[in-house]
């Protein structure tokens, strides 16, 4: 039986982007063993998937080194005897593990000059390679031939036990349609659509008859707490009162899901849920949601995307010109595909 282990990416998005890599690894090589090393904030969204045996939580935070570490975690997946590991961060640190346990075959794009620790080294020609998630499906193949295309799809797993217990815990019910915004993205400010865009649409939604849930981390609650107080009293603040993997049990519920470019965005397009994916300082040539029935919002104006923190100009533009009106319009769209999010059209 082929064994590989992968060294998942440090964020949510980028983790989800990767699974049509996953997915091909399975059928290239028949009744695999695939594991991931993945820090604790990722590892529920690779336990969600079909793919991914085991994994592994790495133990280090943003930027550290901790080399004796490192090599500590390598002796130990040195006994798991792997046949191929394949690094997906382009940092030097990101690939010592697989060294030092070693792998035979270590595979990655060459980045941080990681030639030592590489022998299968991939060379990134980013004009050809667009979308980060054909970059990292390139990986499963020889390092002069592209991504097999289409990609596949990206799919998560909902934990039904779990989410009885924590709509129990949350003292949560479906009487009604559920709509999920998802207010928050950890890279910056310049990827978050407005607090007061967000309450309008919330109370645009809870006016059709929708339950609006707030997800988010315990980061995004402040700014969900200004949504939900000026939302009405249909608008629910979940952010902070779930683990990720309660959020995505959660979010599976949603008859639409409105969210940043964020991880949450990325969750709900692998769950299959009707989606609007608000872009302003960011791709969505490069990290669009992989569902192709989602909606995408954004306004092309000349400084977007910037790819900054922080809206570099000042005026932000590219989300405040982003009216309420545009996203409800997608929704819509969306909801035509199947019924109207109304009241008057549910059962």
């Amino acid at each position: 039986m082929p064994r590989i282990i992968v060294v998942a990416p440090n964020w949510i998005g980028d983790t989800l982007l990767a699974q049509p890599l996953l997915a091909r690894l399975h059928q290239k090589l028949p009744g695999l063993k695939l594991d991931a090393l993945a820090p604790p904030w990722t590892a529920p969204v690779l336990a969600r998937m079909p793919q991914i045996d085991e994994v592994v939580e790495s133990p280090f935070g943003h930027g550290e080194l901790k080399l004796l570490d490192r090599w500590r975690l390598g002796r130990q997946l040195r006994t798991l005897r792997y046949d191929q590991a394949i690094i997906l961060p382009n940092t030097f640190k990101s690939a010592l593990v697989p060294w030092f346990a070693d792998i035979p075959l270590r595979v990655g794009f060459v980045g941080e000059s990681r030639y030592g620790v590489l022998n299968i080294r991939h060379k990134l020609d980013a004009g050809a390679l667009p979308l980060m998630a054909e970059r990292y499906a390139k990986l499963a193949e020889p390092p002069d031939s592209p991504p097999v295309r289409p990609l596949r799809a990206v799919r998560l797993e909902v934990n039904q036990a779990n989410l009885v217990i924590t709509l129990s815990r949350l003292g949560l019910n479906r009487s009604r349609e559920i709509a999920v915004l998802c207010p928050g993205a950890e890279y910056g400010p310049a990827k978050r659509w407005p607090t007061g865009h967000f309450a309008e649409l919330a109370g645009a939604l809870a006016a059709r008859g929708l339950a609006v849930w707030l997800i988010g981390s315990a980061k995004d609650k402040p700014v969900a707490d200004e949504i939900a107080a000026r939302g009405g009293d249909a608008v629910l603040n979940l952010c902070g009162r779930t683990d990720l993997g309660a959020a995505i049990d959660l979010m599976s519920l949603a008859s639409v899901v409105v969210s940043n470019d964020s991880g949450l965005m990325h969750v709900a397009s692998a769950l299959a849920r009707p989606l609007v994916a608000i872009y302003g300082s960011s791709s969505a040539e490069h990290t669009p949601p992989l569902n192709p029935g989602a909606r995408i919002v954004k306004l092309d104006i000349e400084c977007s995307p910037c790819f900054a923190r922080i809206c570099p100009l000042g005026h932000f533009r590219c989300m405040n010109d982003l009216k309420p009106e545009l996203v409800l319009a997608a929704i819509d769209a969306l909801a035509a595909r199947a019924r109207p999010l109304s009241s008057e059209n549910r059962p």
